[in-house]
C-alpha cells in the first residue's frame, strides 16, 4: 500500500468492493462483459531483465556470476490500454512530449475509445459500458466526468490508495514488462510494435482470467475487512 489507510479509507474500500460484488451477483457474466478497464503505463526502449528471468541452475561450488545494476532507459513511450474480458479494445500511445491531462484523457475517451467500442464491441453500447479506471487526477477531473456522462458510460468504483485492486498493473502490465525485460529497441516505433505483438499473442482466455482475478481480489478484501 502507498500509505497507511485510515478507518474512513478502509470503510470506503470495503464499500467499493461490496458494491462491485453486488453488481456482479446481480449481473453475473453480463457484468464482466460490460466492464471496460483502462490504465496507463510507461514502456521503456530498454527495460532491464527481471531477477526471475535471469535465474539459472548452478552447482554449489560454481563461482557467483557478477551482475551490474541496470536502469530503464530514459527514452520511453506512454501506453494507454483499454480492454475487457474478450481482449484489447484500444491500444493508444501518447505523442512524445505530451502528458496525460484531463483534456487529453477526455479526448481519448470521446474520439478514440468510443470509436473502438463501436467497431469492436458495438453490443456494449446497448447494454451500457462500465468504465473501470483508477483515481488519477485526469480520470476524476470535472471535464472527464462530464465527458463520461455525455458518453453514457458508468464508472466502476475504485477505492482510494488501492493499487492491489488496479487490475491492469498486476495482471497485464506486469507480464508485459517481464516479456520486454532485457530487450532494447532502437526507436519508439519498435517499442510499440513489440507491445502490440505481445498483446495480440495472448490467448483469448488471458483477459477473462484477469477479470476473474479481479473479482477474487475484491472478495478477499471485503471478507478481510468484514472480519476485522
Amino acid at each position: 500500500m502507498p500509505r497507511p489507510l485510515t478507518a474512513e479509507l478502509k470503510e470506503r474500500r470495503v464499500d467499493a468492493c461490496q458494491e462491485l460484488l453486488k453488481q456482479y451477483e446481480a449481473g453475473g457474466n453480463g457484468f464482466l462483459g460490460r466492464t471496460v478497464t483502462g490504465d496507463e503505463t510507461w514502456v521503456h526502449n530498454h527495460q532491464p531483465g527481471t531477477k526471475k528471468a535471469s535465474k539459472e541452475w548452478r552447482h554449489t561450488s560454481s563461482p557467483k556470476q557478477k551482475k551490474f545494476r541496470t536502469q530503464p532507459s530514459a527514452r520511453k513511450v506512454m501506453l494507454t490500454l483499454f480492454w475487457d474480458e474478450r481482449g484489447v479494445i484500444l491500444e493508444h500511445y501518447m505523442p512524445r512530449g505530451n502528458t496525460v491531462t484531463s483534456a487529453t484523457y477526455a479526448d481519448l475517451l470521446k474520439n478514440h475509445l468510443l470509436r473502438a467500442i463501436k467497431s469492436k464491441r458495438s453490443g456494449c453500447l446497448g447494454t451500457g459500458v462500465l468504465l473501470q479506471h483508477d483515481n488519477a487526477q485526469p480520470h476524476t477531473a470535472c471535464s472527464t466526468v462530464a465527458t463520461i456522462q455525455d458518453l453514457a458510460f458508468e464508472c466502476v468504483p475504485h477505492p482510494l490508495y488501492s493499487p492491489d485492486l488496479a487490475t491492469s498493473d498486476f495482471h497485464v502490465f506486469g507480464p508485459l514488462k517481464e516479456a520486454m525485460g532485457g530487450k532494447s529497441f532502437r526507436s519508439d516505433e519498435e517499442v510499440k510494435q513489440a507491445v502490440h505483438k505481445w498483446l495480440r499473442s495472448q490467448p483469448k482466455e488471458f483477459f477473462l482470467e484477469v477479470c476473474m482475478h479481479f473479482q477474487r481480489a475484491r472478495t478477499l478484501v471485503w471478507n478481510e475487512m468484514e472480519t476485522t
